[in-house]
Formats: C-alpha cells, structure tokens, sequence
C-alpha cells in the first residue's frame, strides 16, 4: 500500500463513504499470515529495510596477516546499520561463504532479555538490567530480525537466544518473518544448577533458544554429545571375551512389512511378523562376516554395536550447557563455548560466515574461529569489542579454551557510525569521495548538469562531493553557492546536496535558500542532518556501570570521534584498610567534547563512561586486563587501584565517555613509583592501535 493509496482510505473514512470492493485484495491481500503480533509502534517491514540507514565502515586496525580475499569483521556499531550496510556488501558479491554462496550461512544472535530483572556479577554486583521492555523490545528485535533474514544465505539457519518472558513473544515474530513452516526447534538451555524451591513458582532453570531455517534447503549436520565414563558402562553392559571391548546388541529387524528382500528369508530365518529387516542380505552378510552378529542359543541374530564406534548421544532439543562462573566469565551474560560449538558445527561448514549481531564477549566468533568459519561480530560497547579483541588474540586450539596458543586468521576492527575524521581526512581522493557518498546515503551515480560534474544521487536530488585536495584552501560561501545556482538553478529541481568538510564551508546554517532551491550544506565531521531522516540522530551511548552493559542501543545517523581531555596523578601506596602497597591511578580532571545533533557540548567527571588498563601495554596492541566503571570510581574518590606487581614497563590507560570517544594514555611504570606524577593531558605523541 502506498502513500497515496492510504490517503485514499482515510479520505473514503473521513467521509464516512464505503470503500470499493475491488480494494479488498489491496487492504486484505490474501498472502498475509493468518495471525499476527499487534502492538504500539510496529512498522512496515517494506519501511525498516528501506528507511535503515547504511553507515560506511571505518577500518581501524587488522590483527594478522595474508587473509586473503576474506578478512573476519569485528565491528563496533548499532548493529542496524551495520547491518543494512552488510547487505549492500551482499548484494555486490561481497560477502560470500566459501562456495561462493552469498550471504550469510549462520546467524547466532543472543539479546538483552528486556525483563527489568536485575543479574549479579562476580561481586554480588548487577552485571547489567535490560532497560527496554513490552512493544519497544518487541520492535528493536524485529527489526534486527527483518534485516537478519535478507543478511542470511537462501539455506542459512537462524538461533536467536531469549530468556522465557519474552521468548513466546519472539516466536510469533519470527513466524510472522521466516514462516511458521520454517520453525524446525524451540531448545529448552539448562542454564544453572536448581534452585530452592518458592512459594510462588518453580525453580527457573532454563531459557530458549529459537531455532529457524531460511526454506527447505536448509539442512542439519549431526552432532553428538560425548559419553562419559559412567554412561558408558550403563549403555554398553557387554564386554568381548576376546578383545575385551564394551559392547551392546540391538535388533536386525524394524516394525512394517516390506515385500522386497527385506521382507524375505535370510539364511532360512524370516524376520518376526509385522517386521522386515533393517538391510538387504549383502549387508547382513558382511556384518556376519566382520563379527558384528551375535546369535543366541535360539539362532536369534542381533547386531553388535561397540561403545568406541559410537558417536555418542545424538542432541536433541534439551541442551544441558550452563552458564559460566563467576570467576570464569569474561563478560556479563557470556555463555559457554560448548553450546554455541554445537551450534555452528550443526549448521554451518567451514569457509562459511558466522553472524552474531550481539556479540557481546565473542563467545560465537571464538567457536566459529576454532571450527574454522569465517566470523563477523557486531556490538555498540567499548567494553565487548575490547573483550573480544583480548579473546580472540589470546585462543586456545581446544573448546573451553584450553591446549596450546592458537593464532586466528586475520580480522579487521571496524567503526561504524562513530568515525576517526583525522584519519579520513588523509584519504586518497577517490576513497574520501567513497566514503563521502555512503556516510550521507548517497547513491554513487556519477552525472553532468550545466558542465557541472555531479557525483551521486540523494533521494533524487544531485550532490556534489568537494574535492579538498584538489582546491586546497578554497572556501565554500555563500557566493559559491549563489555561482552553482546561476549556472544549474533551473534544472537541478528543489534539492542540491554539497559535501564538503566541515572547515570548508563559511556559513554556519545548515542550508541556504535561492529561488525555491534548497542548497544543503553536509559537513564533515557533522552529525546528520534531522531534516533528511524521520528520527533524530542517537548517539552510540556507552555504559558508566555494570547495570548498563547491555543496555539494548538504537542509534540512527552518525558522529565523530573526539578525544577528551584527561589529567592524572600514579602513585603506588598502601590503601586505608590494606596491608600492601597498590598501584593508584587517580583522576583529577575529565573532560569530554561530543557534536550531538550538530551542537558541540562539552561535560565532566558526568560523562565518564569507564576505564580500561592494559597492565603490560606492548606498544603495538591494547590487551584489556582490568575495567573500572564510573560509577566504581566515584565510590573511590575517582581513584582506581590494582596491583603493583602485575604492571610491565608500560601500561595503557583508556578512558571512555559516554558517547565512546577515547583518550589514551601511555604510563611508564615509573610513574608508579613515586607518590605523584605530573598530571598528562589526553592524547599522547604516539597513537597505538586499538
């Protein structure tokens, strides 16, 4: 239904004149579900895939080398756009499993829960509390889900892990988007040991994970559970006299009357009535032949089945993998390496693309990485992106992370919506005016109006991307854009977009007005312009304590990174009540610099997010080994305070504001030392990789 169609209906409405007949196929078209989900705030899923707004993606550093055509993606973002960027890169061959299928062959996605139920860390502290709850959960989901499914391959499978209040919810959407008939498992996880039982409910032990295939093709490889000792003696209660292996016996014959060989006489035996045999005579005769018939004193056959041929148990849609502890857990709400190694060797080979758009401390890519898939993982936090780097850099060859260093293939950390400007300022040309055109949705459609070169398509209107190298020191004024309107006013329409960086342009409104033209003036850096969106640009909010770790994120648009400024005293002494000398790294002076909706603001210690430490920083890549959130430091006297023997010749201090802007700070371990250092402001002569 279009625009004007609708305007159509509430016009007939408004006069209260009945509606044609032949409208019904249009308001009640006859492929709709049979039920639906109706709640405040749902839209069109025509609207969510064409109003999502695609942000190009930043590389920021590459961990490894000779990836060859295919580097995995850890990507820092609102996982909506990044993900309606992902499908450009799909729909132009750019992301492809190993056999050249596109798209992506497995999703795994595990969400905030939206429950407003509060989770205890490893200090009997919240680890987080899910802050969006009812029809806005239900939409920030679905719309994830709308996405997901253009994302995945025409044979992938989708998991999405939610808890049991808002899981039955889920499933409704999931059927309204994939198709009931595509729903092939709802998992009951055991996620905890019992609990005491309560006067008002059972004890809650389990969550769900939903299980959905793309269509038909999609397909199931086995997977089993290995058998533990004890099993194995209950299972196979027989042991070879000889050889003195485990074994059981299980029937030759199957329930069903067969009228081929089946059903015929093997060695002068028929099989019991109503039955037939489970092979053809060959068969039967081979495993006589190797030893695998057993047969009773009454000549009754029955086939040997030895506990080292085994596989194991065959999973089924129970699945005892229970969080980790607390002391194991890198990250709040981690889950356990083996569930999700069932789950990518289930549906997925290797040289396929693994998907996990809540990646959170990696727990999928780090499966995926070991079984040998490529991986891309998706997360608006700081504190997870800088976990998974950590994680991945720092693999064991073995499931649960154990056995000898294991080197990961090459990846690529992203940014995505939060961009470095002083890095793209030094672009080549041709890749800044790339760069240009997707950070503001613009179609790359190179064109000549009046002999004035154009580069793109907004929404129909020209734009033209200024080349700033090529006319360095040039300004745009408003005699500049009084030139191009006297030259292309009367064939360019009502629009015309210039992108310039933001220094370039000598007038500060966001337009200029000639003739009944709109000249829109699009900076970088700049957050997007609110006129040309139907929302309000959101910044990538970043916790400032455990509660907040997984707080779902909906930003739309995009800003700039800029760093603020930090001044800090090190010192080691002896904290009150303490008995050993620590190391103490307290805060004197925060202040960040963020552009929201095109405004600068600045704020203090209020807009500290948290700090990281590498204790051992190697000059080359930031290893987080400690987190201190704000609201931990203000406890503190903005102090925080960690062993001294643990700290190499340098160490790395990060800290964030709550927009995800960064100040680095390098500390030689000499400043610990003493009882005080000269306070440093924020950026350092060096810039390390993240």
């Amino acid at each position: 239904m279009n625009d004007e169609f609708r305007q159509m209906v509430i016009e007939k409405l408004r006069r209260g004149e009945p509606l044609p007949a032949e409208w019904a196929r249009e308001l009640f078209p006859p492929e709709r579900r049979e039920y639906e989900l109706v709640y405040h705030g749902k839209e069109r899923e025509e609207d969510i895939l064409a109003e999502t707004m695609a942000v190009p993606l930043q590389p920021v550093s590459t961990f490894g080398k000779d990836g060859g055509d295919w580097h995995n993606m850890l990507i820092l973002g609102d996982n909506l756009q990044v993900m309606k960027t992902l499908l450009k890169m799909k729909e132009h061959g750019q992301l492809t499993n190993a056999d050249g299928t596109a798209g992506v062959r497995l999703v795994y996605i595990d969400p905030p829960f939206a429950t407003q139920r509060e989770f205890r860390g490893s200090q009997e502290e919240r680890a987080y509390q899910d802050k969006v709850t009812g029809a806005a959960f239900l939409e920030f989901l679905r719309k994830r889900l709308a996405l997901l499914r253009e994302l995945m391959s025409a044979d992938g499978a989708l998991y999405v892990h939610l808890d049991h209040k808002k899981g039955h919810y889920a499933k409704v959407i999931l059927d309204e988007l994939l198709g009931e008939h595509n729903y092939r498992n709802g998992i009951a996880r055991i996620k905890c040991n019992p609990k005491n039982y309560t006067s008002r409910s059972f004890g809650n032990i389990h969550d769900f994970i939903f299980f959905y295939a793309r269509n038909n093709t999609t397909t199931l490889n086995e997977v089993y559970l290995e058998r533990v000792l004890a099993d194995v003696l209950e299972d196979f209660p027989l042991v070879d006299e000889t050889t003195k292996k485990r074994y059981k016996t299980s029937p030759l014959h199957a329930r069903g009357i067969r009228h081929g060989e089946t059903g015929e006489l093997w060695r002068g035996i028929s099989p019991p009535s109503g039955n037939h045999w489970r092979y053809v005579h060959a068969t039967l005769d081979a495993l006589d032949s190797a030893g695998l018939i057993e047969w009773s004193p009454t000549g009754n056959p029955r086939k040997r089945i030895y506990a080292e041929d085994s596989a194991g148990y065959a999973v089924q849609d129970i699945w005892d993998f229970k969080d980790p502890g607390d002391r194991e857990a890198r990250y709040p709400t981690e889950k356990s390496e083996e569930l999700l190694t069932h789950i990518v060797k289930a549906s997925s080979q290797p040289g396929d693309i693994v998907l996990d758009a809540f990646a959170g401390s990696g727990t999928a890519l780090a499966a995926a990485e070991k079984l040998g898939r490529r991986w891309i993982g998706i997360d608006s936090g700081k504190l997870a992106i800088y976990t998974i780097q950590k994680r991945m850099l720092n693999l064991k060859s073995e499931i649960g992370n154990k056995g000898d260093p294991l080197r990961p293939k090459p990846f690529t950390l992203y940014n995505a919506g939060l961009y470095d400007f002083s890095t793209l300022r030094q672009l080549p040309w041709a890749d800044w005016r790339f760069f240009a055109l997707q950070l503001f949705g613009c179609k790359d459609e190179p064109h000549a109006i009046g002999g004035l070169k154009l580069d793109g398509k907004l929404r129909g209107a020209s734009v033209l991307v200024f080349n700033h190298l090529e006319h360095s020191g040039q300004r745009i004024d408003e005699d500049t854009v009084r030139d191009i309107h006297l030259a292309v006013g009367k064939k360019i329409g009502q629009r015309f977009f210039i992108i310039a960086p933001r220094a370039t342009f000598d007038f500060q409104q966001d337009y200029i007005d000639f003739d009944g033209v709109r000249y829109y003036a699009l900076r970088i850096p700049y957050s997007i312009i609110n006129e040309l969106h139907h929302r309000e640009f959101s910044a990538l909010q970043q916790p400032n304590d455990e509660t907040a770790v997984n707080d779902t994120v909906d930003a739309v648009g995009f800003d700039f990174i800029q760093p603020p400024r930090v001044e800090w005293t090190a010192s080691v002494k002896k904290r009150r009540g303490q008995m050993l000398h620590e190391a103490c790294l307290k805060i004197k002076r925060f202040e960040s610099r963020a552009r929201l909706r095109g405004v600068d603001t600045r704020g203090g210690l209020e807009t500290l997010s948290m700090l990281m430490l590498d204790f051992d920083y190697d000059g080359d890549v930031f290893n987080l080994d400690a987190v201190f959130y704000a609201h931990q430091l203000q406890a503190n006297h903005w102090q925080a305070w960690f062993p001294a023997d643990g700290l190499g010749r340098n160490v790395m201090a990060v800290f964030i504001d709550i927009y995800g802007n960064e100040a680095r700070e390098i500390i030689p371990r000499d400043k610990f030392r003493s009882l005080s250092a000269k306070p440093a402001s924020a950026g350092t002569k060096e810039k390390p990789q993240v």
